[in-house]
């Protein structure tokens, strides 16, 4: 959708050159071409990279930045934190900034050991040790499975890595309701988070002011017709699209500025304009129709719940109950902080005032009036008002 838009609008609203075609050749960051691993290295820092098994079989790729560019030589054990991206994201979500401005780096800098994981069925997840991407069954999944099988397998790889057995856990968006599903239903895996940072936290998605979940009123049968049934926004790593380029265009890049805008909230002061290429490459990485049809349920409902099936014979052979079960946010005993955005279009401050009494262990929270659902990854004052407080709650549990 936001390619189709960008590409009409670039149609009508570009420069054309002498020959009458559109020209976009303006120079780009070198970043848009960059995996997670080569972004790291470019900015300085030393970067590995491993790949996860779960336990269900999907291989994940990782990322990890062992220590900042002030600690080369000093390779002792650090306080570990792992960043969980949103939907469509991928590792390089947390370094798309320049390095201090830039969480994934800030955290590096402060003396952390930073890991970063990905998602099953995004560019980098996308494989499996039986299926193939080209199956069916492979994208039988939502953030479900993320939370029961990619994050229990990327924290124990982690702890078996590090030695640490207590980790911190930062998600922005998606990536936080994978931390919410699995803490509260998994008390084994809630006793090795030290701390849960929830940026713009996805639970309940009933007052969404944002234009484009509209697509949640189509039918799932209009949805699977038109989209198939295997997965959706797939990124092909080997090529960018040609929104890179439409947003480093001098004239052009108001669009994606828009299309931002109408996405997730405005707040258009607090975005490096000149980064929108490297932000718009990193992204749509893909997901999985069922993924999508899940946030579908979860939107306009009072409840957050498993997966339906769509059947009760379905959900009785996945659950062996009728219904999907209820996740019970009550029962996460994990130290727990949240900022919202106030002008956040997708997870707006009526959202988020639903869950904050069903959290136990509130310790901190944050309305962020000005912000929108970008500001948490992107904002240019992200360092001052949230990360410089995230690092500090970090210290009072060292």
């Amino acid at each position: 959708m936001m390619w189709l838009f960008l590409a009409t609008a670039c149609l009508t609203c570009g420069t054309l050159n002498a020959g009458g075609f559109l020209d976009l050749e303006n120079e780009v960051n070198p970043e848009v071409w960059m995996n997670t691993s080569e972004i790291i290295n470019y900015n300085g820092y030393p970067s590995e990279e491993y790949d996860v098994t779960t336990e269900d079989g999907y291989i994940l790729s990782i990322n990890r930045i062992p220590y900042g560019r002030r600690h080369f030589g000093n390779t002792g054990p650090r306080p570990v934190v792992y960043m969980q991206h949103a939907l469509f994201a991928d590792t390089a979500y947390w370094l798309e900034n320049y390095a201090n401005g830039s969480l994934g780096f800030i955290l590096a800098d402060a003396g952390y050991d930073v890991w970063m994981g990905n998602s099953r069925g995004n560019t980098w997840s996308r494989r499996h040790k039986t299926l193939s991407a080209n199956e069916e069954k492979f994208w039988a999944f939502s953030f479900d499975e993320m939370a029961k099988y990619d994050l229990p397998g990327i924290i124990d790889f982690i702890v078996n890595k590090t030695g640490q057995e207590k980790l911190y856990f930062i998600g922005h968006s998606l990536g936080t309701t994978i931390g919410f599903v699995a803490f509260s239903t998994m008390p084994e895996l809630a006793q090795r988070i030290k701390m849960n940072f929830a940026l713009g936290p996805v639970i309940s998605f009933k007052y969404p002011t944002s234009i484009f979940t509209s697509f949640f009123l189509l039918p799932s049968s209009i949805i699977k017709a038109m989209f198939g049934t295997k997965g959706f926004f797939l990124e092909d790593k080997n090529e960018k699209i040609p929104s890179t380029k439409i947003c480093n265009n001098k004239v052009l890049w108001i669009l994606c500025s828009e299309f931002m805008s109408l996405w997730a909230g405005s707040n258009k002061k607090n975005m490096n304009v000149s980064r929108m290429d490297v932000y718009m490459s990193h992204a749509p990485t893909g997901s999985s129709i069922q993924n999508i049809l899940h946030i579908k349920q979860l939107y306009r409902s009072d409840e957050f719940r498993a997966y339906d099936w769509g059947s009760e014979a379905e959900n009785m052979h996945h659950y062996n109950e009728s219904r999907p079960p209820l996740y019970d946010l009550t029962a996460m005993k994990v130290p727990t902080a949240i900022w919202a955005g106030g002008h956040d279009s997708l997870v707006t401050p009526q959202d988020v005032a639903r869950i904050l009494p069903q959290i136990r262990n509130l310790r901190y929270f944050r309305l962020l009036q000005d912000w929108n659902h970008f500001d948490f990854v992107w904002g240019l004052d992200a360092p001052q008002r949230v990360y410089s407080k995230i690092i500090a709650l970090m210290k009072e549990l060292l």
